[in-house]
């Protein structure tokens, strides 16, 4: 069994530190120093109105780990400055938050054990188990339950205990987001071990809190529990999401809290059998990576409603601003290492694209197109055009549709699912295409996408943006293969236009610039656009071609790098050109310097470089970024629809003399294998178990 890096535990609470993240993909908690006294929770496909904009996104549920502690009558909530941070840890191998914390009542006090999951086999169940002692003998109430304090909405069921025939339960509830665009429907049950001698009581607290609370005369030195268990429903899964709370949550009871343990950190066993190890770097390195893992697969689960966003389910009041929208960092950064650790949470991603294709329709539609075009900031329930309507990037930033078309392209050619081809990937890819051929422009050049964005997004717009142009190429060429290998009728318009599609490639110096009249001094200028076509989009050029762009691009590295998204890339670019030292210099500068303590997530902005941003964690494309690098970029793997032999295709230069990555279990093609790539191998070797 493999062991990951946990990152360090901590005994005291810093200013600064970023609060815990306990999330399956489903569920996402963000957990303070102590848990009972609050905590954020989002849910998977749970919406609302955003306050500021009036836009839809992510909505805030109560938080359902919600408790309290009296000792003698003084509570741990009226008086939070008695309790006292022992220890908090996490356990990366089952995805577990570790709290220890002491309590100091009236004459007496208490040291509490938190231990809490999110289930990955029953995704809707949180699971909090506190294990307490007293040195006094002394009157003792522990309180668990659900908290809607500061959290926008209404119930639309008022809290309620079933009858007593109704076993494993002791609430049910339903929510209404703010602007009732959506409800969440929450169950919860509780048991308690130690003594039969607990008075239970079921009680609604000032400011809606609903408890469920165990009174006992405790004893000095006797081992106490309360386990709690919660399940979370959107309406994205059920109509009367209430009731299906109650099933769901009556389900996972019966099957046991030690059961459900087990079973949760089998499934997080199996997750790790597919991280990148990295043989002979630098110990840190090797936190850092786990890390990364972690918190993606923390971020993506295969019955996730609404695929995931920029920061997984993670929220907090600092750094709300992407909403909880789907965007292109999804299938560009995300994706991408999903496919070879967890194909299963890739295509529930990708999958989501596919559920909201009438939105992509109607998208196309209102802005005078055909086919399908994505929206660049996707609502998660309906999948059309959630971005605030003073941000200009919703009409400008159009190369998310080809970002779609290729993660179906390549879930197809890491899977070699033909069903999925046919089923789901044919009809987005296809549309897609139609959406391109009435967006691109016949000119004396040839064909052309004039006033778009690219990854740097700015104010103005450019003419044929490197990146949205070879991504459009790609994304026809993939749709033609697709097509034909399913015999389906393939418009040769198409062809046409991946072969004659503008691209800012400088005749003389063979670099691929970032745009038309491309100056890197220009606003954002320094974005290697040109070389992200190279890495991580994979567009194929000849090797003059390769070494002046990255050549090019690398010369203003450190105007650019700190910034997110490509920074984790430069130092692949960097290593591609055989250069050692700057590859392993801006892989530190490029990713080490956004991780940010005391449980290492990265950070959107580097705070080294961006000291004022605010530390908005975990920034999936900066981790998802940093993983493809490990896997596709220093691997030099790139997916094709042949033998996944030919899918590793240039030298191996790693950053540390001697060092080499190894994948013990990837998927490929629905079959486990492993990936070696060694410093000086000719080519990286993927090997079938």
């Amino acid at each position: 069994m493999i062991q990951p890096n946990s990152p360090d535990p901590i005994h005291s609470w810093e200013p600064g530190y970023t609060p815990a993240f306990v999330s399956n993909g489903v569920v996402g908690l963000r957990v303070c120093p102590i848990p009972l006294l609050s905590g954020v929770t989002t849910v998977n496909g749970f919406v609302g109105m955003d306050r500021e904009t009036g836009v839809e996104g992510f909505a805030q549920t109560p938080y359902p780990l919600a408790g309290d502690l009296r000792i003698n009558g003084v509570s741990l909530s009226q008086s939070p400055e008695r309790a006292t941070l022992r220890e908090q840890r996490y356990d990366f191998s089952c995805g577990e938050l570790h709290t220890r914390f002491h309590f100091d009542g009236d004459g007496a006090g208490a040291e509490v054990n938190s231990v809490m999951f999110c289930s990955r086999t029953r995704p809707p169940v949180v699971v909090h188990r506190l294990q307490f002692h007293v040195d006094q003998d002394c009157q003792l109430e522990i309180a668990a339950g659900l908290d809607p304090q500061g959290v926008l909405g209404r119930w639309l069921e008022p809290p309620r205990c079933p009858p007593d025939h109704v076993r494993n339960i002791d609430c049910v509830t339903q929510w209404g987001s703010h602007g009732d665009m959506g409800s969440l429907g929450l169950a919860y049950g509780t048991d308690f071990r130690g003594t039969d001698q607990a008075v239970r009581r079921f009680s609604e607290q000032t400011g809606g809190q609903t408890f469920t609370t165990y009174a006992v005369r405790a004893e000095a030195g006797r081992r106490y529990e309360l386990r709690q268990f919660t399940s979370l429903v959107p309406d994205a899964w059920h109509e009367r999401p209430l009731h299906e709370a109650a099933r769901l949550l009556t389900a996972a009871v019966s099957a046991g809290g030690d059961d459900l343990r087990a079973d949760n950190r089998r499934a997080w066993e199996e997750l790790w059998c597919g991280r990148p190890t990295l043989v002979g770097a630098p110990p840190q390195w090797q936190g850092i990576i786990d890390a990364a893992f972690f918190y993606l697969h923390s971020s993506a689960n295969r019955s996730a409603p609404a695929s995931t966003h920029l920061f997984g389910l993670s929220s907090w009041p600092d750094y709300h601003y992407y909403r909880g929208h789907v965007m292109w960092d999804v299938p560009a950064f995300a994706v991408p290492p999903l496919l070879l650790s967890s194909p299963e949470s890739a295509r529930s991603l990708i999958t989501y694209r596919y559920a909201k294709l009438c939105g992509a329709f109607a998208n196309a539609a209102a802005r005078g197109y055909t086919g399908a075009q994505f929206p660049w900031e996707s609502s998660p329930s309906k999948g059309e055009e959630a971005a605030p309507v003073e941000v200009p990037h919703s009409y400008t930033e159009e190369h998310v549709s080809m970002d779609v078309a290729l993660e179906f392209a390549n879930y197809v050619h890491a899977t070699g699912d033909r069903g999925f081809a046919a089923d789901f990937a044919w009809p987005v890819m296809s549309s897609v295409a139609r959406w391109l051929d009435s967006r691109v422009e016949h000119t004396a050049r040839g064909y052309e996408l004039r006033g778009v964005n690219g990854i740097a997004e700015t104010e103005t717009t450019v003419d044929n943006n490197a990146f949205v142009n070879c991504s459009a190429v790609l994304a026809l060429r993939e749709t033609v293969a697709l097509g034909r290998s399913l015999g389906q009728t393939v418009d040769e318009h198409w062809e046409s236009i991946a072969d004659h599609l503008v691209l800012p490639i400088d005749p003389e110096t063979r670099v691929i610039r970032n745009h038309d009249r491309h100056d890197p001094c220009e606003d954002k200028g320094e974005t290697p656009e040109g070389a992200a076509v190279l890495f991580p989009l994979g567009y194929p050029v000849d090797a003059e071609t390769e070494r002046a762009t990255l050549e090019f691009h690398l010369r203003s590295a450190d105007r650019y790098v700190g910034a997110p998204m490509l920074s984790p890339m430069l130092g692949v670019y960097a290593a591609w050109l055989g250069d050692r030292g700057r590859a392993y210099e801006l892989f530190e500068r490029g990713y080490a310097s956004f991780v940010v303590p005391p449980f290492a997530m990265a950070t959107e902005f580097s705070p080294a470089r961006y000291p004022d941003k605010p530390r908005a964690v975990p920034f999936t494309a900066n981790l998802g970024g940093m993983l493809a690098a490990c896997y596709y970029g220093l691997c030099g793997m790139r997916l094709n629809d042949g033998d996944p032999a030919t899918w590793c295709e240039r030298s191996i230069m790693m950053p540390c003399v001697g060092e080499s990555i190894h994948v013990e279990r990837m998927w490929v093609r629905g079959r486990p294998a492993a990936l070696t790539a060694e410093d000086g191998a000719e080519r990286a070797r993927i090997t079938f178990l």
